[in-house]
């Protein structure tokens, strides 16, 4: 666990991080891209942080790859790549900086660690893990294996490099649709989100997909029966539902893909009032380049993605703490079946 008062001392030793609204009104660029949803008052408090944090980007050659349900002055204010779990393992490939910040969770920060294993991968709070990832270990993978004999294994990209190195090839929602379909295998086993698996079977009814019993905190909570009542009080509204809630809940939606899809589906259609059934931050990310949209609630908080924090991402940085290992063997056999999907999705693309 982070000593945050130390981490603090040691950052105001170094940093002038007081609210600062000279330099906030100096750091409008960055501000304007989300106005909506920060306030000036607080833009004043995270300018200081947003600025060291881009100028020590430039003295250590790190970039920093920012998942979609970060919160805005991560997500707008320092992060060189945004996306989803598929678009941040394909740009940990592509990127040139030698030092990698992984503004997300844990099995992200393995991922890109797997994919540049002579890069230095920094993940800010070792803490932020995923419900959906410790839901499954190696050994879950080989009870499944035992249980349906020869039947390939898609994991989720939300699992750990021991789970992906147990499986034949990883999948995110964006890809697993397609991922599937490619095998030429009729039973495959998906791990670990029986949610997601079961919304991919809906669209393969050719293939005998069985899966494993876990599931993400954030997607499980939401109900048919709240979508239901949301659209009776709000019946203009278009419901956009992340493929991780449960089928009777993407039933209900007007539109369900992941985060990367869900951003599509927004820019393409621009209705007038949106829910996006997912993580909060979502819609606070998109709101700004979609003045036109209105975002209602509901929505949940991933409480493992808010441990990433302005503070923890400089101090990270300063200090170069917080890395990210994965021993050889482990990171060879997760690598193929990383590499795989995304081989296999630019085929497809």
């Amino acid at each position: 666990m982070l000593d945050m008062p130390a981490i603090r001392d040691d950052l105001n030793a170094v940093y002038d991080l007081a609210p600062n609204p000279v330099l906030a009104t100096g750091m409008q660029t960055e501000y304007a891209r989300m106005a909506r949803v920060v306030s000036p008052a607080d833009w004043a408090i995270h300018a200081p942080y947003v600025a060291a944090i881009n100028q020590l980007k430039k003295e250590r050659n790190a970039a920093i790859l920012a998942h979609n349900y970060m919160t805005p002055e991560i997500y707008h204010g320092i992060a060189d790549v945004v996306g989803d779990s598929l678009q941040l393992a394909i740009e940990a490939t592509r990127t040139e900086a030698e030092v990698i910040v992984q503004c997300g969770v844990h099995f992200m920060a393995e991922t890109s660690k797997i994919l540049n294993p002579a890069k230095t991968v920094l993940l800010p709070d070792m803490a932020a893990g995923c419900s959906l990832a410790d839901s499954i270990t190696a050994e879950g993978v080989a009870e499944m294996r035992a249980r349906y004999p020869g039947a390939p294994v898609v994991s989720y990209v939300n699992t750990t490099a021991e789970v992906k190195a147990a499986s034949d090839i990883c999948c995110t929602s964006a890809n697993a649709v397609q991922i599937i379909r490619a095998l030429e295998a009729e039973t495959i086993i998906m791990t670990p989100d029986k949610y997601l698996a079961q919304n991919v079977a809906a669209q393969v009814p050719k293939k005998r997909i069985v899966w494993w019993d876990g599931s993400c905190i954030v997607h499980e909570q939401y109900t048919a029966q709240d979508i239901r009542d949301f659209r009776t009080w709000n019946p203009d509204t278009r419901i956009i539902a992340h493929p991780e809630c449960p089928p009777d809940v993407v039933a209900e939606a007007d539109f369900s893909g992941s985060t990367a899809g869900i951003l599509d589906y927004v820019s393409r259609e621009r209705p007038g009032r949106a829910m996006l059934v997912t993580e909060c931050s979502m819609a606070s990310n998109i709101s700004d380049a979609h003045p036109e949209v209105e975002f209602v609630g509901p929505c949940n908080m991933c409480p493992y993605m808010k441990k990433i924090t302005l503070e923890k991402v400089l101090w990270s940085l300063h200090t170069m703490t917080t890395q990210i290992e994965v021993a050889p063997e482990m990171a060879d056999k997760a690598r193929l079946a990383v590499q795989r999907m995304i081989d296999l999705s630019a085929r497809k693309a």
